[in-house]
């Protein structure tokens, strides 16, 4: 069975089995072999249950094809590229869905150095020999060798991070941060209440995408009850996190973004900071404040990640809670939370105080719109706003004038736009937001 819709702009996913099976992973990984040329190449998977027929057919297939198969097992995203970066392998892949729901599961794929394989630099062309299925005989068979990297990880994710006298909960939605998590506190110390840590694919408590609301209010209400000085969530495969005050406030991606990279400018002054096109203006500024150089850019950790290396960036974030981090610039949610926590310890402030001066507009959560033609609605977009003072065609268009700003992206996999939007007040926006959406529902 092929089924090309599994294939993606970064990875790939689907139901298993009626849209993703083992068989197709075996053939993944022969593809995976033809396309790339490597041979020494890192093999990791979440705890999703399908895991356990999808990893074996994978690991055959890139066996089958003559590769060294160092194998990680169990392991967050953010500790797979590690691996990739320490183990000086020359790709990696992983069997993960990511945040989506336990029914899913799916591959990630890298190059040596966990450069990103995704829709524009290779994952179609792997898509295309999986669906002739032809493949040459090896030379030889391939090795599998069982490998761990995990305390090098951690030793680099914690070197520096006290959480001592600070009180916080966890949430690790059943994904993979719960199998670090002990460890974790062991070495930074804070007293710290668990919700979640237990692996489990079927995610039975919520859904482990903490940018959706809904699955942060387990977390708000635990914070409130323990009087906890914060509190931390992440996604299915840890490389993504985000985090609630005190009062059980989430700090939007795109603020954490400045409050991080203003500690990051202190290591490394004067140096880029990347952020994606749907941020708040607050982010710039903040960085510009610090001494930094604000660079926007594209969304998609595959698009941000050989930005942060052309432009010799340390550091990057999005509004979706991804944090990359030089010098094998990757996500690490752990390292994110060890930045956070530095902040906390260093001002000696609620964090609820710490955020509020960065937190200086109205700005909407990412909207989503059922459009058929959605250049035709971009067009209409750019004819109403061309008075505009800039127009930005980067990842779709974002329109700023001197007090609001709008960005319209296509989704890349469906018929729909996703607008974020932000002015210096609240009417303001609720005004602009009603003009766009005239717009963009006009028929």
């Amino acid at each position: 069975m092929f089924n090309k819709d599994i294939y993606r702009a970064y990875d790939i996913r689907g139901i298993v089995p009626d849209e993703f099976t083992a068989e197709e992973a075996y053939h993944i990984g022969r593809a995976y072999v033809e396309f790339t040329g490597a041979k020494k190449v890192v093999v990791a998977r979440d705890m999703r249950p399908t895991g356990d027929e999808i990893e074996p057919e994978l690991i055959r297939g890139l066996v089958e094809g003559g590769v060294r198969v160092m194998r990680i097992g169990l392991a967050t995203s953010p500790l797979f590229y590690f691996a990739v970066h320490k183990l000086k392998a020359e790709g990696g892949i992983m069997v993960t869905a990511s945040h989506n729901p336990g029914v899913y599961n799916g591959i990630k794929m890298t190059r040596e150095e966990a450069i990103p394989i995704a829709g524009d630099t290779g994952l179609m062309e792997i898509r295309d020999l999986v669906e002739k299925r032809d493949w040459p005989g090896a030379a030889r068979a391939g090795e599998v060798t069982e490998e761990n990297v995990t305390k090098d990880y951690l030793d680099m994710a914690t070197e520096g991070v006290s959480a001592e006298g600070l009180k916080m909960v966890v949430d690790s939605g059943n994904g993979m941060t719960g199998m670090l998590m002990k460890e974790v506190f062991e070495r930074i110390g804070g007293e710290v209440v668990p919700l979640y840590w237990e692996l489990d694919g079927t995610f039975p408590n919520h859904e482990a995408d903490p940018l959706k609301g809904e699955n942060m209010k387990d977390l708000h209400e635990v914070v409130n009850r323990e009087g906890a000085d914060l509190g931390v969530a992440f996604d299915g495969d840890g490389d993504r996190v985000f985090f609630c005050t005190e009062k059980s406030e989430t700090i939007p991606g795109d603020i954490t973004t400045a409050l991080i990279g203003r500690e990051v400018l202190k290591k490394h002054p004067g140096t880029p900071v990347i952020y994606d096109i749907r941020a708040s203006r607050a982010v710039a500024e903040v960085i510009s404040e610090a001494g930094g150089v604000p660079v926007m850019w594209k969304v998609g950790h595959s698009l941000i990640k050989p930005k942060m290396r052309e432009e010799g960036a340390w550091f990057a974030g999005e509004v979706s809670g991804h944090y990359f981090f030089a010098p094998w610039y990757a996500e690490s949610g752990i390292i994110a939370m060890g930045y956070v926590l530095k902040v906390i310890q260093e001002q000696k402030r609620a964090l609820s105080e710490i955020v509020a001066p960065l937190w200086r507009y109205a700005k909407t959560p990412e909207i989503n719109y059922e459009v058929e033609d959605k250049e035709a609605v971009i067009t209409r977009l750019k004819d109403k706003y061309s008075d505009a003072e800039k127009m930005i065609d980067l990842d779709g268009i974002r329109f700023e004038y001197q007090d609001w700003w709008a960005n319209v992206r296509p989704s890349n996999t469906e018929p729909k736009l996703r607008l974020n939007m932000e002015a210096d007040s609240k009417e303001l926006l609720a005004e602009k937001l009603r003009e766009i959406e005239e717009i963009i529902k006009l028929r």
